[in-house]
């Protein structure tokens, strides 16, 4: 299967390193050097899927472009979710397979089921309130992270009517770490994701790539790996 990059920077390449593992051929990279606004991807190469990990003021303007030309997308980028429900369209209108994710860790995916039924447990007692505190390194732009905002979405969908505060800190090179927590009069619940290798977004984004192959729709990574 043919892959192309709409992204180059470190989680690009590392896709790239990957994708012989998932059984597929990167046919083409762009990136700020030769896609701004999307100029690249009607002269890229033919592609089965792409995977688009940019910045979040590029997403609105490069999924039309793969729409248009019909190829599949993976979409790791966050930050970009105001513009979710007109790139919902774009992609029915087109027919196409869409996979997007704040995060496409196995283990994140995981950690969410277990974040939903905590809250759904913790429901029923208001006097424990719930609280997401997300960690990133300084060169993050969005906060809070969209795994985090995912997160909240997840619990408050269980009926968890309390208030879930949200807390960002960005430092040096910390990794990814996501902790949701339930406090009581007396005690303390946490749960803590903490993510030591980009590989593991890298892996799920191709694992994506391979699942959403000749699939029409917009999918999540809970659909990738059946949770859902």
């Amino acid at each position: 299967m043919r892959l192309l990059l709409v992204g180059y920077g470190r989680m690009g390449k590392l896709v790239e390193r990957l994708a012989p593992d998932y059984g597929f051929e990167v046919v083409g990279r762009l990136d700020d050097t030769n896609n701004i606004g999307g100029v690249g991807i009607p002269s890229a190469p033919d592609a089965d899927v792409a995977v688009e990990f940019s910045v979040p003021s590029a997403v609105a303007e490069n999924l039309p472009r793969l729409a248009a030309r019909k190829m599949n997308i993976v979409i790791g980028t966050t930050g970009w979710q105001a513009n979710e429900g007109e790139m919902k369209r774009v992609a029915a209108d087109a027919g196409i397979g869409v996979v997007a994710a704040s995060n496409f860790s196995l283990g994140v995916a995981l950690f969410q089921s277990l974040a939903e039924q905590a809250a759904r447990m913790f429901a029923p007692y208001p006097e424990y309130g719930a609280w997401i505190h997300e960690m990133h390194h300084s060169a993050k732009k969005d906060a809070p992270s969209g795994t985090a905002i995912t997160l909240r979405k997840a619990m408050e969908a269980t009926g968890y009517a309390g208030q879930i505060d949200m807390a960002s800190s960005r430092a040096g090179s910390i990794p990814g770490t996501h902790t949701i927590g339930f406090d009581g009069p007396f005690e303390t619940i946490t749960m803590t994701h903490t993510n030591r290798d980009r590989a593991a977004f890298a892996q799920g984004a191709l694992q994506a790539a391979k699942w959403v192959h000749g699939k029409r729709g917009w999918f999540t990574i809970r659909d990738v790996l059946g949770l859902d």
